[in-house]
Protein backbone atom coordinates (compact mmCIF):
# COMPACT_ATOMS: atom_id res chain seq x y z
CA UNK A 1 0.00 0.00 0.00
CA UNK A 2 1.64 3.08 -0.66
CA UNK A 3 1.32 6.36 0.88
CA UNK A 4 0.53 9.64 -0.05
CA UNK A 5 2.88 12.53 -0.04
CA UNK A 6 1.16 15.19 2.52
CA UNK A 7 -0.48 12.41 4.60
CA UNK A 8 -0.36 12.86 8.43
CA UNK A 9 -0.93 10.07 11.12
CA UNK A 10 -0.17 10.21 14.81
CA UNK A 11 3.39 8.91 15.83
CA UNK A 12 1.27 5.98 18.23
CA UNK A 13 -0.39 4.53 14.96
CA UNK A 14 3.47 5.08 13.19
CA UNK A 15 4.78 2.86 16.40
CA UNK A 16 6.68 5.80 17.79
CA UNK A 17 7.31 6.74 21.03
CA UNK A 18 5.66 10.30 20.97
CA UNK A 19 2.08 10.70 19.91
CA UNK A 20 3.01 13.92 17.87
CA UNK A 21 1.68 14.63 14.46
CA UNK A 22 4.23 13.23 11.45
CA UNK A 23 3.79 14.14 8.12
CA UNK A 24 4.67 11.82 4.98
CA UNK A 25 7.39 13.82 2.91
CA UNK A 26 10.06 13.49 0.51
CA UNK A 27 13.68 15.19 0.99
CA UNK A 28 13.80 17.81 -1.58
CA UNK A 29 17.71 16.48 -2.68
CA UNK A 30 17.69 12.68 -3.06
CA UNK A 31 13.42 12.20 -3.32
CA UNK A 32 13.45 9.53 -0.70
CA UNK A 33 10.22 9.89 1.40
CA UNK A 34 9.85 9.33 5.48
CA UNK A 35 7.63 10.17 7.85
CA UNK A 36 8.82 13.93 9.74
CA UNK A 37 7.46 15.29 12.87
CA UNK A 38 5.32 18.25 11.64
CA UNK A 39 5.27 21.21 13.20
CA UNK A 40 3.58 24.48 12.26
CA UNK A 41 1.99 22.54 9.43
CA UNK A 42 4.91 21.95 8.22
CA UNK A 43 7.71 19.43 8.19
CA UNK A 44 10.27 19.97 10.95
CA UNK A 45 13.31 18.56 8.72
CA UNK A 46 12.71 18.75 5.04
CA UNK A 47 15.94 17.39 4.11
CA UNK A 48 16.75 13.08 5.24
CA UNK A 49 19.62 12.29 8.01
CA UNK A 50 22.08 11.87 4.83
CA UNK A 51 21.57 14.95 2.63
CA UNK A 52 21.82 17.42 5.79
CA UNK A 53 25.08 15.71 6.58
CA UNK A 54 26.40 16.40 2.88
CA UNK A 55 25.49 20.08 3.60
CA UNK A 56 26.77 20.52 7.27
CA UNK A 57 29.98 19.54 5.83
CA UNK A 58 30.57 22.18 3.25
CA UNK A 59 29.01 24.82 6.27
CA UNK A 60 31.58 24.83 8.51
CA UNK A 61 33.67 27.82 9.84
CA UNK A 62 33.35 30.61 7.33
CA UNK A 63 30.88 29.31 5.14
CA UNK A 64 28.68 28.55 8.03
CA UNK A 65 25.29 31.22 7.96
CA UNK A 66 26.23 31.58 12.08
CA UNK A 67 29.89 32.50 12.13
CA UNK A 68 30.67 35.26 14.54
CA UNK A 69 34.55 35.83 13.38
CA UNK A 70 36.10 32.79 15.32
CA UNK A 71 36.18 34.38 18.36
CA UNK A 72 34.34 32.73 21.56
CA UNK A 73 34.49 33.54 24.61
CA UNK A 74 33.86 30.32 27.29
CA UNK A 75 32.41 29.82 30.41
CA UNK A 76 35.37 30.22 32.25
CA UNK A 77 36.82 33.66 30.86
CA UNK A 78 38.74 32.67 28.18
CA UNK A 79 38.95 33.55 24.37
CA UNK A 80 38.33 30.68 22.08
CA UNK A 81 40.06 31.04 18.43
CA UNK A 82 38.61 29.00 15.73
CA UNK A 83 41.78 26.98 13.61
CA UNK A 84 41.54 25.83 9.56
CA UNK A 85 42.57 22.02 9.43
CA UNK A 86 44.95 22.92 7.53
CA UNK A 87 46.69 25.70 9.79
CA UNK A 88 50.56 25.20 11.51
CA UNK A 89 48.52 24.82 15.10
CA UNK A 90 45.63 22.98 14.61
CA UNK A 91 47.05 20.12 16.12
CA UNK A 92 46.64 22.06 19.52
CA UNK A 93 42.82 22.05 19.09
CA UNK A 94 40.48 20.17 20.63
CA UNK A 95 37.44 18.44 19.67
CA UNK A 96 35.84 21.34 18.64
CA UNK A 97 38.79 22.70 16.51
CA UNK A 98 39.15 25.42 18.84
CA UNK A 99 42.49 27.00 20.69
CA UNK A 100 42.31 28.70 24.04
CA UNK A 101 43.66 32.36 22.58
CA UNK A 102 46.85 32.58 25.40
CA UNK A 103 48.15 29.25 24.05
CA UNK A 104 47.70 29.90 20.36
CA UNK A 105 49.83 33.65 21.21
CA UNK A 106 52.27 31.88 22.68
CA UNK A 107 52.83 29.45 20.62
CA UNK A 108 53.08 32.02 17.34
CA UNK A 109 55.82 34.07 19.40
CA UNK A 110 57.38 30.53 20.01
CA UNK A 111 56.65 29.25 16.58
CA UNK A 112 55.68 25.66 17.55
CA UNK A 113 53.09 23.97 18.85
CA UNK A 114 52.49 24.01 22.36
CA UNK A 115 52.37 20.22 24.75
CA UNK A 116 49.58 19.78 26.04
CA UNK A 117 51.20 19.50 29.45
CA UNK A 118 53.20 22.86 28.81
CA UNK A 119 50.58 26.04 30.42
CA UNK A 120 50.17 29.50 29.38
CA UNK A 121 50.08 31.64 32.46
CA UNK A 122 48.46 35.41 32.05
CA UNK A 123 50.81 37.38 34.83
CA UNK A 124 47.90 40.19 35.42
CA UNK A 125 45.17 37.10 35.94
CA UNK A 126 43.19 38.89 33.61
CA UNK A 127 42.05 35.97 31.57
CA UNK A 128 41.36 37.81 28.00
CA UNK A 129 44.49 39.82 28.12
CA UNK A 130 46.07 37.91 25.39
CA UNK A 131 49.64 40.03 25.04
CA UNK A 132 52.50 38.25 24.89
CA UNK A 133 54.28 40.40 27.53
CA UNK A 134 51.51 39.46 29.69
CA UNK A 135 51.47 35.82 28.85
CA UNK A 136 54.40 33.36 30.80
CA UNK A 137 54.87 29.55 29.62
CA UNK A 138 54.99 26.94 32.75
CA UNK A 139 54.70 23.41 33.79
CA UNK A 140 51.81 22.62 35.69
CA UNK A 141 53.97 22.17 39.20
CA UNK A 142 55.45 25.65 38.73
CA UNK A 143 52.49 27.49 37.62
CA UNK A 144 50.77 26.04 41.02
CA UNK A 145 53.39 27.23 42.96
CA UNK A 146 53.65 30.53 41.33
CA UNK A 147 50.29 30.88 42.17
CA UNK A 148 50.14 30.04 46.07
CA UNK A 149 52.88 32.32 46.30
CA UNK A 150 50.79 35.06 45.00
CA UNK A 151 48.42 34.30 46.98
CA UNK A 152 50.94 34.37 50.04
CA UNK A 153 52.68 37.67 48.74
CA UNK A 154 48.95 39.49 48.01
CA UNK A 155 47.91 38.57 51.38
CA UNK A 156 51.15 40.19 52.80
CA UNK A 157 50.80 42.99 50.91
CA UNK A 158 47.22 43.42 51.30
CA UNK A 159 47.90 43.15 55.33
CA UNK A 160 50.28 45.79 55.18
CA UNK A 161 48.68 47.94 53.04
CA UNK A 162 45.77 47.54 55.55
CA UNK A 163 47.88 48.37 58.71
CA UNK A 164 49.20 51.98 56.57
CA UNK A 165 45.91 53.00 56.19
CA UNK A 166 44.90 52.71 59.81
CA UNK A 167 47.75 54.09 60.59
CA UNK A 168 46.78 57.06 58.18
CA UNK A 169 43.38 57.47 59.58
CA UNK A 170 44.78 57.44 63.28
CA UNK A 171 46.83 60.40 62.74
CA UNK A 172 44.07 61.98 60.85
CA UNK A 173 41.92 60.97 63.48
CA UNK A 174 44.42 62.98 66.05
CA UNK A 175 45.06 65.72 64.15
CA UNK A 176 41.29 66.25 64.05
CA UNK A 177 41.08 66.04 67.65
CA UNK A 178 44.16 68.11 68.48
CA UNK A 179 42.55 71.00 66.35
CA UNK A 180 39.44 70.45 68.29
CA UNK A 181 40.83 70.11 71.82
CA UNK A 182 42.97 73.70 69.97
CA UNK A 183 39.43 75.40 69.13
CA UNK A 184 38.05 75.14 72.78
CA UNK A 185 40.81 76.90 74.40
CA UNK A 186 40.50 79.40 72.75
CA UNK A 187 36.74 79.75 72.32
CA UNK A 188 37.35 79.26 76.55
Amino acid sequence: MKILLGSIKYGRELGYKHNTARIWTACPNCQRERWVTLCKGKPLTPRCGSCSAKIRLHNRGKDCHLWKGGRVLNTQGYIRIYVASDDFFYPMSGKRVYVLEHRLVMAKHLGRCLHRWEIVHHKNGIKDDNRIENLQLSTNGSHSLSHSKGYRDGYQQGYLDGQSNQLRELKNEIRLLQWQIKTKELVS
